[in-house]
């Protein structure tokens, strides 16, 4: 039997033109994906990085970073939405090969993005104190994680412009720009870490301030080379030659039906998140270092799903814009596979070499042993989590943003914090049962998810 047979596949859905060979399906695949997977998995090697580098300080400064992090999503949350829309509309746009919507949608989301951040960033850099309080901070941890804070929100503007191009630029099919823009962003990041965090080569030795600022520096390069590839030629969303700001009715009707599903199910995921890290928070700072170090492993392995999911948005959202449902199941079962691949992979190396990963960051004995129950715990969760950020990311490639809006609310928002802290606390599971909690959220949306692949429904909206 075939491993990837497109007519078993297609066997109740019409056939609506010719259909590619599975190795020409894979090829297109891989050639979409391979620049987002890479992208994905350097951003999140570089939170790896960070996390090493910063720890050289104590575990006081990995849990201080580590307490930023959901506040600084919430602070994303609109612009994660909207790069989300932009990715679908752009791809749509795509497939129908018209190219002046989409540079209009581009145009109009940058300006809006560049006043909304103005906005979010000053609000968050005054309320900084009250933010990380609640997000769990101790007496040690508190005084670091403000001053972090402070500083990546005051430079967030490079990071939401970036994002949002970076979107529609992915959407159009260009995922190595995306690549490209955050391997020069990463790279110059490590290098202003090793000179600021300790002080190398006559630089002052910032410690975690010296961490957000090497973030900061390079968001702004990774942002100067999204904004450059808008003047491109060969770019889809070429800017010059188009006039006008503003997306026409019937677009900004389409990026609000997707932008604001998309946003609610951002802001429930970042609800939930934020529930489940204070969760851990108040177990005391060894334990949520702990925590954040497996946080950080997990990330290398959603890099994988993340980077397949960001392909099949532009694939299935390409053709659906070319009228070819057959061929956007065709993609969705590719990436699923792929992704499966993937997850054996870094299953395997987690199990056989997770206590020597946590190694790097820690040689404190109760650190080491809670890494290695945190990696047995991922072993199983890594299945469950790349498959269903893949088809979370065929899901929104077609515009159905409503699913996974509802799909946050009850995984992300009630499972995740309300299972870990009903096994963390009253069960008496500790980190254990925190991770168990993750596990229910990452299991109901596999569920929710794949259920509504197999319905079928995301294939007939229409942007």
């Amino acid at each position: 039997m075939k491993l990837f047979d497109p007519a078993r596949i297609l066997k109740k859905e019409p056939v609506q033109g010719e259909i590619p060979s599975g190795k020409e399906l894979l090829r297109e695949t891989v050639a979409m994906a391979w620049p987002s997977v890479v992208e994905s998995f350097l951003v999140a090697l570089v939170g790896f990085i960070d996390t090493a580098m910063v720890s050289t300080l104590g575990s006081y400064a990995i849990a201080a970073v580590g307490l930023t992090q959901q506040p600084k999503f919430i602070g994303l949350c609109l612009f994660m939405a909207m790069s989300t829309a932009i990715s679908a509309l752009v791809a749509r746009r795509r497939g129908e090969e018209n190219r002046e919507s989409a540079v209009h949608i581009v145009r109009m989301c940058i300006l809006v993005t560049l006043i909304l951040t103005a906005i979010i960033s000053t609000a968050f850099v005054a309320f900084a104190d009250p933010f990380i309080r609640f997000a769990g901070s101790a007496s040690d941890t508190h005084e670091a994680a403000v001053e972090y804070f402070q500083v990546i929100m005051s430079g967030i503007v490079f990071t939401t412009v970036m994002l949002v191009i970076n979107a529609a630029q992915r959407g159009a099919g260009n995922t190595k720009l995306a690549m490209r823009t955050n391997l020069v962003s990463n790279g110059v990041n490590v290098v202003f870490n090793y000179l600021l965090i300790g002080g190398n080569f006559g630089f002052p030795a910032l410690g975690t301030r010296g961490a957000a600022i090497a973030t900061v520096i390079g968001s702004a390069c990774g942002c100067a080379m999204s904004v450059y590839s808008l003047f491109s030629k060969q770019s889809f969303v070429y800017i010059r030659g188009i006039r006008g700001w503003f997306a026409s009715r019937f677009d900004i009707r389409s990026l609000m039906n997707v932008g604001m599903s998309a946003f609610v199910e951002q802001i429930f995921m970042r609800i939930g998140f934020l529930l489940f890290a204070i969760t851990v928070a108040n177990l005391g700072t060894t334990q949520y270092a702990a925590h954040q170090i497996g946080m950080n492993m997990m990330s290398l392995s959603f890099s994988f799903g993340d980077g397949l999911s960001v392909a099949s948005v532009a694939l299935i959202g390409r053709s659906l814009g070319q009228a070819r449902r057959d061929l956007a199941r065709l993609y969705s079962s590719m990436t699923r596979r792929l992704g499966l691949c993937f997850a054996f992979l870094m299953s395997m190396v987690f199990l056989f070499l997770g206590r020597t990963l946590f190694s790097i960051f820690s040689s404190e004995t109760e650190i080491l042993n809670l890494g290695e129950m945190i990696m047995r715990v991922l072993c199983v969760v890594i299945y469950f989590q790349i498959t269903q950020v893949i088809m979370t990311g065929c899901l929104r490639g077609a515009g159905d943003a409503k699913f996974t809006a509802f799909s946050s609310l009850v995984s992300v928002a009630i499972i995740r914090p309300g299972l870990s802290w009903l096994l963390c606390y009253p069960c008496g599971l500790g980190l254990f049962g925190v991770w168990m909690g993750l596990f229910g959220d990452q299991f109901t949306r596999f569920i929710l998810s794949f259920v509504r692949m197999k319905q079928g429904k995301w294939l007939q909206i229409k942007l």
